[in-house]
């Protein structure tokens, strides 16, 4: 019998491991070139990995949850079972397998299978089966250390539902074996560092021990900043308070290259870009990502608008592909939306600045020699600061500040 192993492939960007999802087939299920089999969560992105082989699934290599490495075996497929399969099917229902022995036009269409409930399911545990099908319910479970096969299920016909998971790692469960050594508490959870989460770290752990980074900060009066925006909402489409600073952020990098740079230790340069690919972070439930706008310099504020609603809902979906997730040259961080007003933020390596804006809150506030009520937003600006010093980095937020305090004059010159 002819089988052939399918490694898994090299996912790009440099990753060398991916954890296993979900498989998407099981052991017996027909493949067609280019179909996809299983579901796993790389450093960047959740992706589908297809079959390059044609068969029948003769092994899985590896269970769900579990971490490969790139070029380990991920599937074998047997091409020699594929016409028996056929026949089979022939016989057992009259149908003949999608794209194997027809010539009819509409066979030429490659039609994605059902994923079958054992491909989805756990090991079954004294005999009974829990129904699991989300993948977000079984991904939620990894990372929080909740073993799915000890839940009832609360859904329909016993399916786990997040609201499950989240009750069960809620929950004060203590191990009486598993005791910290130092404090010599009861450890409740493990959560593994896998995927997202391990990139994460990684790259926060690099950016503290590599970048000598320093912060700087401003109050900035954003009352002419709403105004703005309500002016332009009652005549039309308007942008987002986002979009405007991310619009100002652009601007303010072009006067101050410095802050849109690499440091290439390597060959002892500063390296500035040409352009700004703004990477926007996003907090999901996979942990925090950086989706970055491509050449955000050449997009207006509807534009850059536009942009920031796609990637941070398709993050939160984990849609965004790779390169998306991986390519900003600077980062802007609204961490007002998680109702904090300030934050000295980690810059996202290995880039060398990062812009955080608070939340926008009434205020007293001196106006001439009148105390009055305006609108206030914190910004804060963390940098390198081996490629400038506070001179540089204080310009760049003093111009920012001023196009929040003054955006109708600022966007004259923009």
């Amino acid at each position: 019998m002819s089988s052939q192993v399918f490694a898994l492939p090299d996912l790009g960007e440099g990753l060398t491991e991916a954890v296993l999802v979900r498989w998407l087939v099981k052991t017996g299920d027909a493949v067609a070139v280019d179909e996809p089999v299983a579901e796993v969560e790389t450093a960047k992105a959740m992706v589908e990995v297809p079959s390059p082989f044609g068969g029948v699934v003769a092994r899985l290599h590896g269970k769900e949850g579990a971490t490969l490495q790139v070029g380990s075996p991920l599937i074998s497929v047997d091409a020699a079972r594929l016409e028996t399969y056929a026949e089979e099917e022939r016989a057992g229902s009259g149908n003949v397998l999608i794209g194997y022995g027809t010539s009819e036009a509409t066979t030429s269409r490659r039609r994605r299978k059902a994923v079958p409930r054992s491909a989805v399911t756990p090991p079954a545990r004294n005999g009974e089966r829990p129904a699991v099908q989300s993948p977000i319910v079984r991904r939620l479970a990894r990372d929080n250390g909740v073993d799915l096969q000890a839940l009832t299920g609360t859904g329909p016909d016993g399916l786990i539902t997040r609201r499950d998971v989240e009750a069960a790692f809620a929950a004060p469960v203590a191990v009486a074996s598993d005791v910290d050594q130092r404090t010599g508490l009861q450890i409740r959870t493990r959560v593994p560092l896998t995927g997202m989460r391990k990139a994460v770290a990684t790259t926060l752990t690099r950016s503290r021990t590599e970048i000598p980074e320093a912060t700087t900060w401003v109050d900035v009066d954003a009352t002419a900043l709403l105004e703005l925006r309500a002016e332009l909402k009652e005549s039309g489409t308007a942008p987002g308070i986002l979009a405007m600073v991310a619009r100002f952020v652009v601007a303010g990098l072009a006067r101050f290259p410095e802050l849109n740079s690499r440091v290439d230790t390597e060959r002892g340069e500063i390296t500035h870009l040409d352009g700004v690919n703004l990477g926007l972070a996003a907090q999901t439930d996979r942990g925090l990502v950086v989706p970055a706008i491509k050449d955000a310099h050449r997009l207006s504020m509807r534009g850059l608008g536009t942009e920031i609603r796609r990637l941070t809902t398709a993050a939160r979906e984990g849609t965004a592909t790779a390169a998306e997730l991986s390519s900003g040259s600077f980062t802007l961080n609204n961490y007002g939306v998680l109702g904090v007003d300030g934050s000295a933020a980690i810059i996202n390596h290995p880039e060398v600045a990062i812009l955080g804006m608070g939340r926008i809150l009434p205020r007293p506030w001196v106006v001439g020699d009148d105390i009055v009520a305006r609108h206030i937003v914190q910004l804060s600006l963390v940098f390198d600061h081996r490629v400038c010093d506070g001179g540089t980095a204080g310009g760049f937020l003093r111009f920012v500040a001023d196009c929040v305090e003054a955006p109708v004059s600022a966007m004259a010159d923009l």
